[in-house]
C-alpha cells in the first residue's frame, strides 16, 4: 500500500480542488495511461486496485508506472456521533489525492 513514511502533522486541512491539475496531463512513461474524468479524491486502496487490475490484464508482461502518491490524510467523525468534542479521527483507509488530472 502507498502510505507516507512520516508526516509532519497528523491532521491537515483538506484544501480546495479548483480548476485543472497543473501538470501530469500527458503520458510520459509507456504508451497508455489512465485519466480521471472528474476531480475526486483517490485513496491508496483505489490506486492499488487499479495497479493489480492492469498487471492482471497484461498477464504480468508489461511495466506499470504509478505517477501519483496519496500524500494527504483526511479525518471523519464516526456515524451517529454528536457535534463537538474535537476533530474526527484520521481514516485508516489511507490518504486521498486532492487534485487528480481533469479533462478539458
Amino acid at each position: 500500500m502507498l502510505v507516507p513514511k512520516r508526516v509532519k502533522h497528523r491532521r491537515e486541512f483538506r484544501g480546495k480542488m479548483r480548476g485543472e491539475a497543473k501538470g501530469g496531463k500527458e503520458v510520459t512513461f509507456g504508451k497508455y495511461g489512465l485519466k480521471a474524468l472528474d476531480s475526486h479524491w483517490i485513496t491508496n486502496r483505489q490506486i492499488e486496485a487499479a495497479r493489480i487490475a492492469m498487471t492482471r490484464y497484461m498477464k504480468r508482461g508489461g511495466k506499470v508506472w504509478i505517477k501519483i502518491f496519496p500524500h494527504k490524510s483526511y479525518t471523519a467523525k464516526a456515524i451517529g456521533v454528536r457535534m463537538g468534542s474535537g476533530k474526527g479521527a484520521t481514516q485508516p483507509s489511507g490518504a486521498p489525492f486532492p487534485e487528480p488530472i481533469r479533462t478539458p
